[in-house]
């Protein structure tokens, strides 16, 4: 439920940036241990980023002592915000019990009954430690199961820190190719050509010719990864025939189809194959199942995940990890998994509805060339004249990143927190005060462009 604590008024705090504030010194700090003072890329914006001290329902506090309301959520794994009691509770008890141990527990077979009961295309889960492991267990197994060794993707997706996962992450022009049939392009420098080699870049909801990548590759192509709603390209929703066509030539050649629902999952209560009516072989989990902690996982049908099992001899694919199936994270998710009824996604997704029509009023009030995507709990503003459907609609957008940053920086300086590239992610501890809120900071942000 949302909570009721004062929201930050903009007046006589500290203004972003300021040199002599605790944020900016635990940056210097960093500098001198962590390569550009940074361990996760994802937080950082210049001149420094912010640093957090503690949070409480959908507002974080800073070093400083500022407090904002949070539409970061950890990026969407928060999806009740900061310290639910009732998670809270489950982790503190399981804490007095028992944190970690070379050996299973309970908790890993409740949360994988219930994402079992939720998920269509799931009959057995097996967990990692973050969404990231999630897509590569997803990879390798589809593998195994097909003896085949390529993958597709679709140009601009995010899916994690896996050499495989991640080409063409950031591709830019000239060197990303035809936009009928992607380069594949490393993103780490020093990738093996052999990791190029096998990744065919699909072109976003161009449905043509994307069939005929995947018919080019079909004796090669173990599985199609796919989110269907990519943060990355600005949230551009999965075409219902581009989906079909997925399902149905993966089905024809013999391929996977796999879901990356690390993101999405918060969709809805059957996830985003239940919201689009997709029917994946391989769904990578994270986020929300780990209940802010670490969680990654992969579940299918229990022909496919067949490729993990050991009864009859050594498994097709190894899989151990410390961590794997922790008891901190299987409670503290089956807790935050539990809140999450049909009743919870309806009124997250009723205030998303809010935040996305104020934010199309919100620019068209002030006149500012923009876009507004989104689906539940997600929303993303993006400047310029051209919608983003794709992965280069938005690269090719990025004369506009100067205003963008101008708007972030606006808005940290007046009580909200939002991503650098202005997503917004709700939680439930939110209400329509707060999406009132950062709806009218929003529009003093595009009155001072």
């Amino acid at each position: 439920m949302p909570d009721s604590a004062p929201v930050f008024d903009g007046v006589n705090h500290p203004r972003y940036p300021d040199e002599a504030s605790a944020s900016a010194g635990l940056y210097q700090r960093a500098r001198r241990v962590m390569p550009s003072g940074n361990t996760r890329q994802t937080v950082f914006f210049k001149p420094y980023p912010l640093y957090a001290a503690r949070g409480a329902g959908c507002r974080v506090t800073d070093v400083d002592g500022e407090t904002r309301l949070d539409f970061v959520n950890n990026y969407s794994s928060l999806i009740h915000g900061h310290g639910h009691p009732e998670v809270l509770a489950a982790a503190h008890a399981q804490l007095d019990r028992l944190a970690a141990v070379g050996m299973p527990t309970a908790s890993e077979i409740d949360l994988a009954e219930l994402l079992v009961e939720r998920l269509a295309g799931v009959e057995q889960v097996r967990f990692a430690n973050s969404g990231t492991e999630a897509v590569m267990l997803a990879i390798k197994a589809a593998r195994a199961f097909t003896g085949r060794p390529k993958i597709a993707k679709i140009e601009g997706a995010y899916h994690g820190g896996y050499d495989f996962a991640e080409v063409s992450l950031t591709a830019s022009a000239p060197g990303w190719g035809d936009p009928d049939r992607p380069v594949s392009v490393a993103t780490s420098h020093g990738a093996p050509a052999g990791v190029l080699a096998d990744v065919v870049v699909l072109p976003w909801n161009n449905l043509p010719a994307a069939r005929a990548l995947i018919e080019a590759h079909a004796a090669d192509l173990a599985c199609v990864l796919v989110d269907p709603l990519p943060s990355r390209i600005a949230y551009a929703a999965i075409a219902p025939d581009f989906l079909a066509m997925l399902r149905e030539e993966t089905a024809k050649i013999g391929a996977l189809l796999v879901f990356d629902e690390v993101y999405n999952l918060r969709l809805g209560y059957h996830g985003a194959q239940g919201r689009f009516g997709a029917d994946p072989d391989l769904t990578a989990m994270g986020k929300i199942i780990g209940g802010g902690f670490p969680v990654g996982g992969v579940g299918g049908s229990a022909k496919v995940m067949s490729v993990f099992a050991f009864d009859d001899g050594p498994p097709r694919v190894p899989h151990g990890g410390t961590y794997n199936g922790n008891p901190m994270s299987m409670v503290a998710g089956l807790k935050t998994m539990q809140l999450m009824t049909p009743a919870a996604f309806d009124r997250l997704e009723a205030l998303g509805d809010r935040l996305r029509e104020g934010l199309c009023a919100a620019l068209k009030d002030a006149g500012v060339a923009g876009h507004v995507a989104g689906v539940a709990s997600f929303g993303a503003l993006t400047l310029g004249e051209r919608p983003v459907g794709t992965y280069r609609d938005l690269a090719e957008g990025a004369r506009f990143a100067p205003a963008r940053d101008a708007l972030h920086r606006h808005l940290l300086n007046h009580g909200v927190l939002a991503s650098p590239q202005l997503g917004f992610t709700l939680s439930t501890a939110m209400g329509e005060d707060e999406i009132d809120f950062a709806l009218k900071q929003v529009r003093g942000a595009l009155a001072a462009l």
